[in-house]
Order: structure tokens, then C-alpha cells, then sequence
């Protein structure tokens, strides 16, 4: 896949992520195109998808490797502030753009 078609797998993966999956705030969702989070997490997730060895468990590592600052004084792993219905999202979606590729 050349430089260019990655670019534009990685964006359409994470305009797919940024659209349905949501940290939840105090009740309420924001997802992650609105917190600036989608493209972090489909340039990291892509390279399972390209090398078939998408799993759950590297899948939440990920999560937790991606800190996210509140009120700029304190960090919080993104994995903390996914609801489970939300990474359960994230996984389909992740299967289902991995079957397509």
C-alpha cells in the first residue's frame, strides 16, 4: 500500500472511530472526533489492521498508553474514560474495517 493510500485508510478508520466512539464526562459523551482523539487512535491501531493481528488486549493497551489532559493539570489514560459499551464499538469497528482492507 503506498504512502498516500495508507494516509487515506488511516483518515477514513479514524472519521469511522471519531463518529461512534465517546469518552464519557460526568454522563456525558463526547466523542472522540470532538476531543481531538479519533486520529490518535487509528494511527496507532493501523498497523494491527495492516499486519492481521488486531487483538483486544494490545487494542486497550493502546488506549492506555494515550494519555488525555484535564484542565491541563492532570493526565488520565484514555482507556479510563471509554465506557465498555464504547470499546466494545471500538472493536467492531475495528473487526469490520479489518475484514474490508
Amino acid at each position: 500500500m503506498t504512502k498516500t493510500n495508507t494516509s487515506e485508510a488511516i483518515e477514513a478508520l479514524a472519521a469511522e472511530i471519531g463518529e461512534n466512539v465517546y469518552i464519557d464526562i460526568a454522563k456525558w459523551h463526547l466523542f472522540l472526533r470532538e476531543a481531538h482523539l479519533h486520529t490518535v487512535v487509528a494511527d496507532r491501531v493501523y498497523p494491527m489492521l495492516a499486519d492481521n493481528s488486531l487483538e483486544e488486549s494490545k487494542v486497550l493497551k493502546i488506549l492506555e498508553d494515550i494519555p488525555v489532559k484535564l484542565g491541563g493539570r492532570r493526565e488520565i489514560p484514555l482507556a479510563d474514560m471509554i465506557p465498555t459499551a464504547s470499546q466494545v464499538n471500538l472493536m467492531d469497528i475495528l473487526e469490520e474495517y479489518q475484514r474490508k482492507m
